[in-house]
């Protein structure tokens, strides 16, 4: 008789906790839509990776769209995206240069943050106050 390798084994728990992770990021948007599209749109809205429906806050959406100047309107999707690490308890890292230049539009960050190796690392409680005033335009992925 052959038995599978201990629930101990490293490449057990690796492939149970990318299972896990997969299941959070369930409610992330899987295909991000342009603002410039989701201002048309009654109701804005996109589908999950998990294939639910995601639903825009309207207001959100109408005062990005104002407070952006022109040429973001265009070309920035949504939701923007930061990712946690655990490894990087007290950040999360944004990889979209225009996210970190809307944002930084919007007053959010500062002009002084630039993007290092195609990222730039943004405090949690910073993340988190930002996702207050944007309610539904920012998501938290797991990597």
């Amino acid at each position: 008789m052959t038995f599978g390798p201990p629930v101990s084994d490293e490449s057990v728990l690796m492939r149970w906790m990318a299972f896990e992770m997969g299941k959070i990021n369930d409610g992330v948007v899987a295909d991000r839509r342009r603002l410039s599209d989701l201002v048309r749109e009654l109701p804005p809205a996109s589908i999950t990776r998990g294939g639910r429906e995601y639903a825009f806050n309207k207001n959100t959406i109408r005062i990005l769209w104002e407070r952006l100047p022109e040429s973001l309107r265009y070309r920035i999707k949504l939701p923007l995206l930061f990712y946690f690490n655990s490894t990087v308890t007290d950040s999360f890292m944004l990889a979209d240069a225009t996210a970190l230049e809307a944002l930084q539009s919007l007053g959010e960050l500062s002009d002084m943050r630039e993007f290092i190796g195609g990222r730039v690392w943004v405090g949690r409680t910073i993340v988190f106050a930002i996702m207050g005033r944007y309610p539904g335009a920012i998501q938290i992925m797991v990597s």
